[in-house]
């Protein structure tokens, strides 16, 4: 069977990444461990082009994340651990070992049942826990969601809005109770509860709590950095300047883009 372009292109690809390895005094240092912080950097690097829908971008931040994969795969290569081609077997086999309602006789009703008959097929693969798999290098909040949407699928959840809202109420009142006896570990821990609750209530308002929070830091940065240009203009310096000066210019800007958006 003659290679087909995308098989000579990857092979090529994979060739330079090898050479590397062999070749450049800074690669030939690496192991999983010292690259594994950059893996991720990159992968955040992906989630932003995604979030700004740029479309070269994108394609340059998989080839990087690309990269890291080739990379661990030659690592492994080296110790006869796996090989890239593993790697993509792996994948092949898990794809259709969990898609039965595609490559098998399953019947679904739709994406929700999907989901659920997926969390049944990672158990028959081994885990010991529904909540299992969920990383714990995630950022916290958007691990929260995760462990919770897992849990609903087993039936571990509220059944009505009202009473997750209600839920996050009686966490306000507990952290105010915390504030007032002073003790730093308690307010620690009611503050970890009640944003625990607001992760639940935003699941159910289909909200992914990390992109709301996420696009609220970005805003806030913005509306910062325009004080910031604003005063320069002025020529004045930002630690010179007293909040209520500060609060008028965040408040004009504000108002422009409320302004603006109801235009649209």
């Amino acid at each position: 069977m003659s290679s087909t372009p995308t098989d000579t292109l990857f092979y090529e690809y994979m060739e330079i990444v090898r050479r590397l390895r062999k070749e450049c005094p800074w690669d030939k240092e690496q192991t999983h461990q010292s690259i594994r912080p950059a893996l991720i950097e990159e992968a955040y690097e992906v989630v932003e082009s995604i979030d700004h829908n740029n479309m070269p971008e994108l394609k340059s931040e998989l080839g990087d994340l690309l990269v890291h994969v080739a990379m661990h795969s030659v690592m492994a290569e080296e110790t006869n651990a796996f090989t890239i081609e593993d790697v993509v077997q792996s994948s092949k086999e898990k794809l259709v070992r969990r898609h039965p309602h595609i490559f098998g006789d399953t019947k679904v009703s739709g994406a929700q049942e999907v989901k659920a008959n997926w969390e049944k097929l990672k158990m028959a693969e081994g885990r010991t826990s529904m909540i299992q798999g969920v990383p714990k290098e995630l950022p916290a909040l958007l691990r929260a969601f995760r462990l919770q949407e897992k849990a609903s699928k087993v039936g571990f959840d509220w059944k009505e809005k009202s009473h997750v809202w209600e839920k996050v109420k009686e966490e306000i009142r507990e952290l105010g109770e915390a504030e007032q006896s002073g003790n730093a570990a308690h307010i620690e821990d009611e503050l970890g509860d009640l944003l625990f609750a607001l992760v639940n209530y935003s699941r159910f308002l289909h909200v992914n709590p990390e992109i709301a929070l996420r696009k609220s830091v970005e805003k806030f940065t913005k509306r910062f950095q325009g004080i910031e240009q604003e005063l320069k203009s002025q020529g004045k310096k930002i630690e010179e300047t007293t909040l209520e000066e500060m609060d008028e210019i965040w408040n004009r800007h504000k108002s422009q883009v409320q302004s603006s958006k109801s235009k649209v």
